[in-house]
């Protein structure tokens, strides 16, 4: 009783609940909040402190930058939205902050505009040596199949496309990525396509920020002929992968295109299917079949791999005996 005592208290005030429902709408900076809510940034930091140790917010670092939102699941997600859906729709302040944070999604969305221009070029050249990305993306959603209520990690999520693809019907989609360019990309993708349950965060593939078994699925799209040890990024897949969850790969089958190497910073040209499976099985994961789907003259492959719960709990005590080690 004691802990929502905390957490109404925390709530209770007339700042903290217009930091409550802005942040629900999407994530933000401490100076993007200032500039919404129109404090000083020292006391907006001691109403964002209060909100962190109630749990009425999550507080996240990317770089020198330090995100806000509130979170999507838990007790204390189970507090806000209630107390948000008292808020009136005319209150004259909170109508204030809304279009305040509209200014700011407008400006998010401009810088997005600018970075994807800048690198457009670069992607349509890729793009242009394989299979339509429509077609890829249709046989993504079938080799992934119903994801109610399930969620979803996109590892080095790039421009936010594949959380956009299959948040809708997710419980919860994140997204990871290195580059702060393309998460500012993503975070203007998703809150335009109004995915609220969809986050991104800054981190790094071979150590992923999450608990062992907290995904129903892991992908990583287009982005494993990137990694100096793709193994070790299967493994860490893996590893976050929830009993009778699935890990699917999308990537290009072995070819011989050198330009990709020197000119796309590309660490692999392509995989064979075999050194995929013997990957997947040294996790503990079933391999399935693999989606082939030829272009000219790039083929995209699709695999994919169940985690059971025999095989995730072996991993585990594999993973705890490595790291008592």
């Amino acid at each position: 009783m004691e802990q929502v005592l905390a957490r109404l208290r925390a709530a209770a005030e007339a700042t903290r609940l217009r930091l409550l429902a802005i942040c629900a709408e999407c994530e933000l900076t401490v100076s993007e909040i200032t500039q919404i809510i129109g404090q000083s940034q020292p006391r907006v930091s001691r109403h964002l402190k209060l909100l962190c140790e109630a749990g009425l917010l999550v507080r996240f670092r990317e770089g020198t930058w330090v995100f806000y939102r509130t979170p999507n699941s838990g007790p204390g997600a189970e507090l806000v939205q209630p107390v948000l859906a008292l808020l009136p729709e005319s209150d004259e302040i909170l109508a204030l902050d809304r279009a305040r944070l509209e200014q700011v999604k407008a400006q998010r969305e401009q810088i997005a505009r600018e970075y994807f221009r800048a690198n457009a070029d670069d992607w349509d050249r890729i793009r242009s040596l394989h299979i339509d990305e429509t077609v890829v993306e249709q046989a993504l959603i079938d080799a992934i199949g119903d994801l109610s209520g399930g969620r979803i990690l996109d590892i080095g999520t790039g421009t936010g496309r594949i959380l956009e693809l299959l948040g809708k019907t997710a419980e919860e989609g994140v997204g990871v990525d290195m580059s702060r360019e393309m998460l500012a990309v993503a975070r203007a993708r998703l809150q335009r396509a109004d995915l609220s349950n969809c986050l991104v965060r800054q981190a790094d593939m071979y150590q992923l920020p999450y608990p062992a078994g907290m995904f129903d699925v892991v992908t990583l799209h287009q982005v494993l002929h990137y990694a100096e040890r793709p193994e070790a990024a299967i493994a860490e897949a893996a590893r976050v992968l929830a009993p009778n969850g699935k890990l699917v790969v999308v990537d290009f089958a072995t070819h011989d295109r050198e330009e990709l190497r020197e000119e796309h910073a590309h660490r692999r040209l392509g995989f064979e299917d075999g050194a995929i499976n013997t990957w997947f099985r040294a996790c503990e994961l079933s391999p399935g079949d693999v989606i082939s789907l030829p272009g000219k003259p790039l083929t995209v492959r699709i695999w994919s791999a169940h985690a059971s719960e025999q095989g995730q709990k072996a991993l585990q005590a594999n993973n705890n005996t490595e790291a008592a080690e």
